[in-house]
């Protein structure tokens, strides 16, 4: 039977393919006595699940031999393998199955109870969040028990054209299906900013995240058209929409492929003003694709992926080894190095968040100043790698002067130690400011008098004005970056950058939009900073515009208050 869901489209493009399910991330669980002389058997049958998830973790292991992801996952499963062992979780589980007569699943999740209610109880925030780790442990083991594979590897009959259909992903997950060369990621869970969305424009493959129920309504094997444009997949289509979908997805390719075109060119309107486009990256591993789409430097690196889905903190030769790395291979174009952004919804190791408001709590500079020491080992990082490339330092989320006078004395102090040590770094480092913040966004000039450059994060600014939490898919129709408001706000940063000759860029989503392009380089956007993939359409956009045709109209659309006349500006603008 054909039927359609709906989700929210986090990586463009059209895939046809056939689905791939992962194992069900939610396991039921029953409760049944063992008689007392099949103890013993119940209790060898829970040390064969260990010692087959135990197997498991090699086997990935193995499948890590080199490059970024190898530090990032060996602690992760390093840490796994430790509780996988601990007697905490093994001698417990076969004294509850001694002691109760109960079946080892039902031992299992009674222990692990008890070990999360004592995590719970613990005062250390990061500690407290290693909870999850024992979770997912768990969650193989019972895998193992239930007869679930910890890992299946797609069939061979449809070698090619898988398509991964999963609840949520974990990080081991990634780490498992990554080097199958999937065409999509459809999940039940995520969000645009969700770790499946980050992986699937990374990878450059359509992706619908928020779908809710697609594990449970998609079978093994079904049929599946993902368009990652309007984030709906179509079940088993019938011949007349697969017909129309392979032309619209050829189409899409033969556009593509025109775009590769644009790589060497220079982006220069057609009054001959020269604009920067610039990429936005996660890892090192990354770069790849910056060099396929002529990028003219990393406007956003954000460092704070090198600390995600571990359980050891990256020390100072590990950051600078990744940041000089990407200082080398971008051979003189500039790198903006954004310090770690962590909170909200990106926490260490994916763990729940506590705080009543994430978004609004301890995250981002805030957090940073609340943690010294680990800034200082990111900061001296940073500026070790300053000597291979044209490194700048971009701090997020500011909100008041005091911050940037704090930040600027701990970045000092970091040059001092280094100096103290005679290890050389480049004494005239940029440092920039994001302004994300509706109060940074209103007086940026308090910034500007204190820092080299800005560079605006659209989406936390929009969420932050729009109260407008941009995770939860149930208000993702009220997240308007149309909003006059917002494009008002952000031309007047834009205005008063310009207006003392300081660099200012846009770093967030409306960056890489087509819709916005000449919308901001009529308000005075010289400087774009996008994932790599949207590059070229970009650049394509730039090439067709004349700035003194497009100006006056820009202007008017930020003056304009009437969403339906603001519709008609923009359509205007954009024909």
């Amino acid at each position: 039977m054909s039927f359609i869901l709906h989700g929210i489209g986090v990586s463009g493009g059209i895939a046809v393919g056939h689905a791939h399910l992962t194992a069900p991330a939610a396991l039921e669980v029953m409760h049944y006595l063992i008689p007392k002389n099949q103890i013993n058997k119940e209790i060898k049958r829970l040390d064969q699940a260990f010692a087959t998830v135990r197997s498991e973790f090699e086997v990935l292991q193995a499948s890590v031999t080199d490059g970024p992801a190898l530090a990032e996952f060996s602690a992760f499963l390093e840490l796994h393998h430790m509780i996988l062992d601990d007697p905490t979780l093994t001698d417990a589980t076969r004294d509850i199955i001694a002691q109760t007569q109960c079946n080892a699943e039902w031992a299992l999740t009674q222990q692990k109870d008890a070990l999360l209610a004592q995590f719970e109880a613990i005062d250390d925030a990061y500690l407290r969040e290693r909870k999850t780790d024992v979770e997912q442990v768990v969650e193989r083991i019972l895998k193992a028990l239930l007869g679930y594979p910890g890992y299946r590897p797609p069939p061979s009959k449809h070698l090619g054209d898988h398509i991964l259909v999963a609840h949520d992903l974990s990080p081991a997950d990634i780490m498992q299906y990554k080097p199958h060369q999937f065409i999509a990621f459809l999940t039940d869970m995520g969000s645009l900013t969700s770790h499946t969305a980050i992986v699937a424009r990374s990878l450059n493959i359509p992706s619908v995240v928020a779908l809710h129920n697609a594990h449970q309504l998609i079978l093994e094997g079904d049929s599946l058209i993902v368009d990652g444009n309007l984030g709906v997949i179509i079940v088993n289509p019938d011949k007349y929409v697969l017909d129309e979908y392979r032309l619209r997805q050829s189409q899409l390719e033969l556009e593509k492929q025109k775009l590769k075109r644009l790589k060497s060119i220079r982006a220069v309107t057609l009054d001959g003003t020269e604009i920067e486009l610039l990429a936005n990256i996660e890892l090192p591993s990354d770069l790849e694709q910056v060099k396929e789409n002529g990028a003219t430097g990393i406007g956003l690196f954000r460092s704070e992926f090198l600390f995600l889905n571990r359980d050891v903190l990256p020390g100072e030769e590990e950051q600078f080894e990744a940041y000089r790395t990407v200082a080398t291979e971008m051979n003189g174009k500039p790198v903006t190095i954004r310090t770690f952004d962590l909170g909200a919804d990106k926490n260490l190791k994916h763990t729940t968040q506590t705080t009543v408001n994430p978004a609004l709590g301890l995250r981002a500079i805030r957090l940073s100043l609340s943690e010294p020491q680990m800034f200082h080992t990111q900061l001296r990082a940073i500026l070790r790698a300053s000597l291979y490339g044209k490194i700048k330092i971009l701090i997020p989320m500011l909100s008041n002067a005091t911050e940037v006078s704090q930040t600027l004395l701990l970045i000092d102090r970091a040059k001092q130690t280094l100096l103290n040590d005679g290890i050389d770094f480049d004494e005239h480092i940029q440092i920039g400011g994001m302004i994300e913040i509706p109060a940074a966004a209103l007086i940026p000039e308090i910034f500007l008098q204190k820092l080299d450059f800005l560079s605006i994060g659209t989406n936390d600014l929009i969420q932050y004005m729009l109260a407008v939490d941009r995770v939860d898919d149930a208000v993702a129709h009220l997240y308007d970056p149309f909003h006059p408001a917002v494009l008002w706000l952000v031309s007047r940063v834009i205005q008063m950058a310009n207006r003392v000759k300081k660099p200012v860029s846009i770093c967030g989503e409306m960056a890489g939009d087509i819709q916005f392009t000449r919308l901001l380089l009529g308000i005075g956007l010289t400087q774009f900073s996008m994932y790599p993939a949207q590059l070229l359409m970009v650049k394509n956009e730039i090439l067709k515009s004349n700035l003194p045709d497009i100006t006056p109209l820009a202007h008017k659309i930020i003056r304009t208050i009437q969403p339906e006349k603001m519709h008609d500006l923009l359509t205007r603008l954009n024909s």
